[in-house]
């Protein structure tokens, strides 16, 4: 037996050795009362970390909503959340748009910068980079609206943190899968 092999646990590779990976949820559950305390239960309760969440009524006749959550782990983990989110009596399926092929997601951010209204033009002018659009203009701040995948938005947030980003939201991701195939 090698030297390595004699290191190698029974129980597999250790935390250190495993990879933590980010997985975009989709989870379709019955739209009532007191189901996302369930789904957020279940991760508060065994300690899995929420990076985005976004949730919305998909179906009104069938009384269903779409929860689209990120979350980060190894893959002995994701595996468990998917696993346990499954069990759970409101959710009628789960989907890990990471591993199933591709799919669009993106989020939209709302950013208000303060400035004098005579420096709203080279403000302006570095929004449209993003193809960021103004929704709303006083004589002292503008709020852009931008959409786009996460790096898009924090690099959008960044660029607006020189130019006097004071106050934003954002929305978290929302995905689906592309091609006929749906969930």
């Amino acid at each position: 037996m090698s030297a390595q092999e004699n290191t190698k646990s029974v129980y597999g590779a250790s935390p250190e050795q495993e990879t933590i990976e980010s997985h975009t949820l989709s989870v379709i559950v019955d739209n009532e009362p007191g189901v996302l305390a369930r789904v957020i239960g279940l991760f508060s309760g065994r300690g899995y970390n929420i990076e985005s969440l976004t949730v919305a009524e998909i179906d009104h006749e069938q009384n269903l909503s779409r929860i689209t959550v990120v979350s980060s782990g190894t893959p002995q983990v994701i595996d468990q959340i998917k696993n346990q989110l499954e069990r759970l009596v409101p959710v009628h399926r789960v989907i890990d748009l990471t591993v199933s092929g591709p799919h669009v997601s993106c989020e939209v951010a709302l950013v208000k910068i303060v400035r004098p209204q005579s420096e709203h033009a080279e403000v302006i002018e570095k929004a449209k980079a993003f193809d960021a659009r103004s929704v709303d203009t006083t004589e002292e701040s503008i709020i852009f609206e931008v959409t786009g995948d996460t790096q898009t938005i924090d690099n959008f947030i960044n660029v607006m943190k020189k130019m006097g980003l004071t106050n934003m939201t954002r929305t978290g991701i929302v995905a689906l899968m592309r091609g006929p195939k749906t969930i």
